[in-house]
């Protein structure tokens, strides 16, 4: 069951609870408990084991320009996955959080009426950037532990522009422990060229059959669902291939490219 963790989202304003999304009713959320010993890889998670210890999770984050280093970071959403034992993937918790621009930070103002956020909106309810990212690690760590992965790995769309924004925030703020790996991501602009011809995230998300809102988009929330949908989207056919083909030679050398008669 999807489930959304926040603080100061566009549409509403979350406080720390989980709003569950098949009927929206508010439940507290209960504590994790860590695994206190090394799991065997038949106790992982299938999602572990589909990805090399690797956990998927989407990120979306708005700024305040394009330079990392001195553009703000305005808004964070994060989405983790599920992954059943027959392999199919789809949206877990998303979490959430406006945030303050980092003292000195630059606020291009082509940016900011693109995205149309306010920085200074009191009814934003920013956190300092570290809070902010915390918000965001805290459960992508206990999620890594409880699934026995290794370590995130960021999920994006252009996922090199959110990486870079996310790792200057964490040297900025101190955190020893980031639970993304540094430099490696799962991209959906190339995923989704292979997968529906399409690189652009709207056009990418109805052609895997989605809606798109436009009054929504460029809203770290809404993007980061939708990006998760399609990355989801994508997995989920290339398993039905792969199961649909399973135990035959040929249909896997269709898979590896092989043109044959």
């Amino acid at each position: 069951m999807e489930k959304r963790v926040g603080c100061g989202c566009r549409d509403k304003v979350y406080s720390g609870f989980v709003r569950t999304a098949a009927s929206n009713d508010i439940a507290i959320a209960a504590p994790i408990l860590y695994a206190s010993r090394m799991m065997t890889e038949s106790e992982k998670s299938p999602i572990a084991r589909r990805f090399r210890g690797f956990l998927p999770v989407v990120v979306d984050i708005e700024t305040g320009g394009f330079n990392a280093k001195r553009d703000a970071l305005l808004e964070i959403a994060a989405v983790t996955l599920d992954m059943d034992e027959q392999g199919f993937i789809s949206r877990r918790e998303t979490f959430a959080c406006h945030v303050e621009p980092f003292p000195g930070a630059n606020l291009d103002a082509e940016s900011l009426a693109f995205t149309g956020i306010d920085p200074y909106n009191p009814f934003r309810m920013a956190k300092p950037e570290r809070d902010a990212l915390e918000l965001i690690f805290k459960p992508v760590r206990r999620l890594i532990r409880t699934s026995g992965c290794n370590r995130a790995i960021l999920v994006g769309h252009n996922a090199a522009f959110d990486l870079s924004f996310l790792n200057a925030a964490v040297n900025r703020s101190g955190i020893k422990r980031n639970p993304f790996h540094p430099f490696s991501t799962f991209d959906t602009v190339p995923l989704a060229g292979m997968a529906y011809g399409q690189t652009v995230l709207a056009r990418a998300v109805e052609a895997a059959g989605f809606e798109w809102n436009n009054d929504k988009a460029h809203s770290a929330i809404y993007d980061t669902e939708r990006t998760a949908d399609l990355f989801c989207s994508i997995i989920n056919r290339w398993n039905e291939l792969s199961l649909h083909h399973a135990g035959s030679d040929e249909p896997r050398r269709q898979l590896q490219g092989t043109k044959h008669v």
